[in-house]
């Protein structure tokens, strides 16, 4: 396979999977899966919304986030309240295409379980080296941050303070992840 850009381009693709255990029943959980509410409780999360005929997460709703310097164009592909699960495709230019899938079980004692799923598929050189440092060690740093800041949020009503926002689900070449504790 070749791009327009790099006859010699061949892509790469790779599915980090995660399930976490947020304290609340799967309706609240599912909820707080929207980029409007994201913002509550995560820290630096940069959003627009684009389209939503609702004002909140719904099928087709159209968003962009930026993280380090990229944009990415993110489409609600599947929103389905009953089953508490939420799919998107997210774009970002010049390098990587994502397949985001997340689905909320009931995990009993008032907790779900939210299982999480992130397939990238590189664009470009640039996508194959995000591709790269996609390891399973950075998304599950990235998961758990995410964990331990939504049950926070769920307890005091605030985000959990981040200290580098900028390498929020951000792996290229230039990014070293730093290895403190959330």
């Amino acid at each position: 396979m070749s791009s327009a850009n790099d006859s010699d381009f061949t892509a790469k693709r790779v599915t980090r999977q995660y399930v976490q255990t947020i304290e609340a029943q799967p309706s609240v959980v599912h909820a707080l899966i929207c980029p409007v509410k994201e913002a509550e409780w995560l820290d630096g999360w940069d959003y627009d919304l684009i389209y939503s005929q609702s004002g909140v997460a719904e099928y087709g709703c159209v968003f962009t986030s930026q993280s380090a310097g990229e944009q990415t164009i993110w489409t609600i592909t599947k929103r389905d309240d009953v089953t508490c699960e939420t799919e998107f495709v997210r774009v970002t230019p010049g390098s990587r295409v994502a397949l985001v899938a997340i689905r909320i079980a009931e995990g009993g004692n008032q907790t779900s379980r939210v299982h999480i799923s992130y397939t990238i598929t590189a664009l470009t050189a640039a996508g194959n080296m995000f591709v790269d440092n996609f390891s399973k060690e950075n998304f599950d740093k990235d998961m758990q941050f995410w964990e331990a800041t939504l049950n926070h949020y769920l307890k005091t009503g605030t985000a959990l303070p981040q200290s580098d926002t900028e390498h929020w689900l951000n792996y290229g070449a230039d990014q070293s992840r730093p290895q403190e504790d959330p």
